[in-house]
């Protein structure tokens, strides 16, 4: 276990502490105990104890009565929805997804890269979603064509990281790979885990505040290239569309 008393300290290490738990509050399958975030951050029980304290008051961690492990906390849904509220992107090209998902009659969606993660940060239903849906899932971003894209033009400290995180020959495939993702403007491939092939389409670009963004469309497996054209042409147009209402903003 790691001397944090310097930390506990100074503003900015407690900072850095709180985003720690924070981290590993999302990481995890469900709610976790004092104990094991002190062990699997390396800080001391009594720092860990203090900073959930204050991370439980500010809404950012929440407590369960009954086993009291730690869970994340509602507060963070009203930081994540300002945030994104706030992003041009999204906004620019909000208008556009019901438009595309109408004619294409496939599931739309818009996700985002933060970090090493893969983010859906809005959808549109087609007609082949059932009850189960997740509008909200996140994933390793090499694990969809559109955390393809978007990673590979990542800067060299994310980029390994996710590198780091596969076996070797999927990293090795991955590095080979990244030069091809990095230049291409659209990627139809499968995705690892979701058993279904995507059009993905990059929104950003490189002088964009914003974190970078693409477009998905999910579609059958072995689709025909004609289709998978028509589907690119589609998502494009409501990128350029996007791009031209966010040059007028």
């Amino acid at each position: 276990m790691r001397d944090d008393a310097g930390d506990a300290r100074g503003g900015l290490g407690t900072v850095r502490n709180a985003a720690l738990l924070l981290g590993l509050l999302a990481a995890g399958s469900g709610y976790l105990q004092l104990t094991e975030l002190a062990e699997r951050s390396g800080l001391s029980y009594p720092t860990v104890h203090r900073l959930l304290r204050s991370l439980t008051l500010a809404d950012l961690v929440h407590q369960d009565p009954r086993s009291a492990r730690y869970g994340l906390g509602p507060g963070l849904v009203v930081l994540s929805h300002r945030y994104l509220s706030g992003l041009p992107i999204l906004t620019a090209i909000n208008p556009y997804l019901v438009q595309l998902r109408d004619e294409l009659r496939l599931t739309v969606e818009v996700q985002v890269i933060v970090g090493t993660t893969l983010v859906t940060v809005d959808q549109v239903d087609g007609s082949e979603v059932g009850i189960y849906r997740s509008p909200h899932a996140t994933c390793p971003a090499l694990d969809r064509p559109a955390g393809r894209l978007l990673a590979a033009r990542l800067g060299e400290p994310d980029w390994q990281a996710l590198l780091d995180d596969l076996e070797h020959e999927a990293a090795a495939e991955a590095a080979a790979r990244r030069a091809d993702w990095a230049a291409s403007e659209w990627l139809h491939e499968a995705t690892r885990t979701a058993g279904t092939d995507e059009v993905a389409v990059v929104l950003t670009r490189a002088e964009d505040a914003s974190p970078p963004a693409a477009l998905a469309v999910a579609t059958p497996p072995r689709l025909p290239e004609e289709r998978v054209a028509e589907i690119v042409e589609s998502m494009m147009r409501a990128r350029n569309a996007a791009d031209r209402t966010r040059g007028y903003a």
